[in-house]
């Protein structure tokens, strides 16, 4: 059994903090692998628009190498934390670990509660109360195209009681699923562990931590709000100068820009403290000092 290191709450504003100073150390390189990502992701929507078969098959490959992307965007942390060069090819890196399986099984949790709350809204709405349910979403989504008023008498038939309900547990069965596979990732590269054990470790070590955990969540969403309303505002300005597809292409590629390696320096941070213990420290080393008021491209 892995060895569990305690931390003390404020270790969670330190996670934010490595990781800004790693996304600093290298914004370009390591944005650029964000930037990469999101345009495999844009790729497989455009597909699907036109071919909807091959689309949802090349969504599902992009799902599942979704853990192993970011397990390539790991190494790029350490590369970048150590000093040297990131490339575009370090994204796919995680082809190459030899720890494929590991990583695409740490999307269990998510699949999962996918699964869960499809059966759970059923057991709670039954059949017909879904199909009303779909009605009523599609009635909002036409309303809010054509910039019409939804109907509130449609809304108001709805079992709001059951709906919170399902929301909480929806929510609580999330934040499970987030302690799973949190520093999950970074165990299964850096400390050579399988999926089911790296999970295991990384919901022990989010427990026997969780003041740190809650810290890091709330800091890192006063972080990401003001971030996403400037880049969703800049998006709208790219529309209105060159059109929707210019929008979405610079909201997407300067989300994943900023947010990808921000969150892989937090994670890859927390790994280190809480599950690295002696062989984590050489793994991850700490990041050299950065040269004043300069980035380093």
């Amino acid at each position: 059994m892995s060895m569990i290191n305690k931390v003390p709450a404020s270790a969670g504003a330190q996670w934010l903090l490595d990781g800004l100073a790693t996304l600093r150390r290298a914004p370009l390189q390591l944005g650029l692998l964000g930037a990469l990502w999101a345009l495999l992701s844009l790729l497989a929507a455009q597909v699907m628009a036109l071919a909807t078969v091959p689309g949802l098959f090349l969504q599902l490959l992009l799902g599942l190498a979704s853990p192993v992307l970011f397990a390539g965007v790991l190494g790029a942390v350490r590369k970048a934390q150590t000093g040297q060069a990131v490339v575009p090819g370090d994204l796919f890196r995680g082809f190459r670990t030899g720890h494929v399986p590991s990583l695409v099984a740490t999307l269990l949790p998510q699949v999962l509660l996918a699964l869960a709350a499809g059966l759970l809204l059923m057991a709670l709405l039954g059949s017909q109360g879904v199909q009303q349910l779909q009605e009523v979403i599609a009635h909002l989504e036409e309303q809010a195209a054509t910039g019409g008023q939804p109907d509130p008498a449609l809304v108001s038939q709805l079992p709001a009681g059951r709906l919170l309900l399902w929301l909480a547990l929806l929510v609580a069965g999330a934040l499970v699923a987030s302690l799973l596979v949190f520093v999950a990732v970074p165990d299964v590269v850096f400390g050579d562990r399988r999926g089911g054990e790296a999970m295991f470790n990384s919901l022990r070590a989010c427990l026997h931590n969780l003041p740190a955990v809650i810290l890091f969540y709330v800091l890192l969403f006063i972080v990401l709000v003001p971030l996403m309303i400037m880049v969703q505002l800049l998006g709208l300005a790219m529309t209105m100068v060159g059109g929707q597809l210019l929008g979405v292409l610079v909201t997407n590629v300067l989300l994943m820009g900023v947010m990808l390696p921000l969150i892989a320096g937090c994670v890859a941070s927390a790994w280190r403290q809480l599950l690295g213990g002696a062989a984590g420290a050489s793994a991850m080393p700490p990041a050299a000092p950065l040269p004043s008021s300069t980035f380093e491209a």
